[in-house]
């Protein structure tokens, strides 16, 4: 009787570590998913398996400065009072992101105020920009495109509520302008090499 009730325990043994092994298998390669309803958090990192950094979702005071393959470089960019998120490369450089905020200042000032969406060619700066600010001295929102050069295409409007559409060569010199103001009277500009006007054509009124 105990002979059989010792090969009834071994029996068990093996099949229960047999079927936790296959459950351990299992887990190891379906990773379950958790929920949560809330969460509260001052920055979220997310990172490929090796580590490397590919977004980041931030408060303003935790916010980076430029990273470049994975090390921090202050001295690229002027620190950014703003939350939002970064965007990062397959090498953990940075290329593009999403920042926003506003706030007024001791005097009533509104200072730090719009948001920006942008994208980073390979190795270099912007080129696609969606922007609006409304700084005490700055006031504009529109489309960017820029080349190596500089900017190549501006879609929007100024702070005196003029909407414009301005094209510039590889330089990034102004070349060509199409401009409303606010009270809607329009004009086509053309300009030379040096940014100066050399003709312009505003349509008379009926």
């Amino acid at each position: 009787m105990k002979g059989i009730v010792q090969k009834g325990l071994l029996g068990y043994c093996a099949v229960t570590s047999t079927a936790l092994g296959a459950m351990v298998l299992m887990g190891a390669h379906k990773r379950a998913a958790t929920e949560f309803d809330e969460i509260r958090v001052h920055r979220i990192d997310i990172v490929e398996p090796d580590g490397t950094l590919r977004m980041e979702l931030s408060d303003k005071d935790r916010l980076p400065p430029v990273i470049i393959k994975g090390v921090e470089h202050p001295e690229a960019g002027e620190p950014r009072p703003q939350a939002g998120m970064i965007f990062y490369n397959d090498e953990g450089s940075e290329n593009g992101g999403l920042i926003f905020g506003g706030r007024k200042n001791e005097k009533g000032e509104v200072v730090d105020s719009g948001g920006s969406l942008s994208f980073d060619r390979y190795g270099a700066g912007q080129v696609v920009q969606l922007a609006g600010v409304d700084d005490p001295g700055t006031h504009f929102a529109g489309l960017g495109v820029n080349d190596s050069g500089g900017q190549r295409v501006w879609v929007g409007r100024d702070g005196d509520g003029v909407a414009s559409i301005s094209l510039a060569g590889a330089d990034g010199k102004k070349r060509v302008s199409i401009e409303v103001t606010a009270d809607g009277r329009s004009s086509l500009a053309f300009f030379d090499a040096h940014g100066k006007k050399i003709q312009e054509v505003i349509p008379h009124a009926d």
